[in-house]
């Protein structure tokens, strides 16, 4: 049984930061990717990051050079450090896992996702 469990949401002032993190339990980190997703009331889920089990990492425009996905295989984690945060980041913050290759930023290429962290900027 996979399961994914994030964990480091919180309310943080603009400009502020906050470090997220998924344990995932059950699974292997061979061939597939980990990402985070975000969704926000009333828009869809959207691809914020995502790390391929070699460690290359891809990033939505809107987050780069603010946030860093890194993982730690030894630990089966995943962590998303977001820097410099804006209101506009808002939003509910999933994990999710892939056992195949694929365009990392389409959410239906995963198969696994955690049940979400709330982080707000205000």
């Amino acid at each position: 049984h996979v399961q994914l469990v994030e964990s480091g949401g919180g309310l943080v002032q603009p400009g502020g930061s906050l470090r997220l993190s998924c344990a995932a339990s059950g699974y292997t980190y061979s061939s597939n990717c980990m990402a985070w997703f975000r969704q926000a009331p009333g828009k869809e889920r959207e691809g914020v990051a995502s790390i391929s089990s070699g460690g290359s990492t891809y990033y939505h425009d809107s987050v780069k050079g603010r946030f860093t996905i890194s993982q730690d295989n030894a630990k089966n984690t995943v962590c998303l450090q977001m820097n410099s945060l804006k209101p506009e980041d808002t939003a509910m913050y999933y994990c999710a896992a892939a056992r195949r290759r694929g365009t990392w930023f389409i959410k239906e290429l995963y198969d696994y996702w955690g049940q979400g962290t709330q982080v707000t900027v205000s």
